[in-house]
């Protein structure tokens, strides 16, 4: 520990991969737990172009009920100190694979989201975005051009953003240290960005209950939850 303490106080710029590990300790369903399941659907069913396509209200009806879900939460202590430590370091980036906001109410602001943000959504045909914390009081919604939006997040068979997925290569390319955290390391192509970092040169940090296939990547591989490793980690 004291070790990887000392890398992070003379590290110029470290970066941090998030996965849903981190967000399962303040109580939100991972995405492939049975807490995801909603009304018999696998999220795989719905979390598409083509279910949307199909059914909007039924797909808006299961982000509602997500919403809903991670609303009742609230950051945890592992949130709290990656947002404390982007106050310290001169240059850090959070990059998450999250879309449930937890790093945003922890007060983390370089923040990078890979697969978009379940409190944003788009208009399907003027595009513009808006977020919107409140229940929905229709759905699906509609833009004010009259058109159906859709919610802000990457669904199965789409493409990454690709300004935010060229500044998350980017901050995994030029990092001296990075952080992956209560992240499987299965979902590509965010699960390369470790490797990207440690063929660059970075040191790689890996905090997680459970192994995983960055593991056998990692100089150092803490085993526990974020919200009680990282506050050590980074006082």
């Amino acid at each position: 520990m004291e070790e990887i303490r000392a890398l992070l106080r003379s590290a110029r710029s470290v970066a941090a991969l998030t996965g849903a590990g981190i967000s399962a300790e303040s109580g939100v369903p991972t995405f492939r737990g049975a807490g995801g399941l909603w009304r018999d659907f696998r999220p795989e069913e719905l979390a598409t172009p083509q279910a949307f396509s199909r059914d909007a209200k039924l797909v808006w009806e299961w982000y509602e009920w997500r919403r809903g879900l991670i609303a009742k939460t609230e950051p945890n202590a592992g949130h709290r100190a990656l947002a404390e430590f982007e106050g310290r370091c001169p240059d850090f980036t959070l990059i998450t694979q999250n879309v449930d906001g937890l790093h945003d109410r922890a007060g983390s602001r370089n923040v990078l989201k890979v697969h978009g943000d379940l409190w944003d959504s788009r208009c399907t045909r003027c595009s513009r975005s808006w977020r919107d914390f409140a229940p929905l009081n229709e759905i699906p919604p509609l833009c004010e051009c009259g058109a159906i939006a859709r919610p802000g997040v990457v669904w199965f068979g789409e493409a990454l953003p690709r300004r935010v997925w060229f500044e998350a290569e980017k901050a995994a390319r030029e990092c001296q240290l990075l952080l992956v955290i209560g992240t499987s390391a299965v979902v590509y192509p965010a699960a390369g960005l470790a490797s990207l970092a440690r063929t660059s040169g970075a040191k790689l940090v890996e905090v997680n209950i459970d192994e995983t296939p960055v593991s056998s990547q990692a100089d150092y591989s803490l085993r526990g939850p974020a919200g009680e490793i990282l506050p050590q980690l980074l006082s």
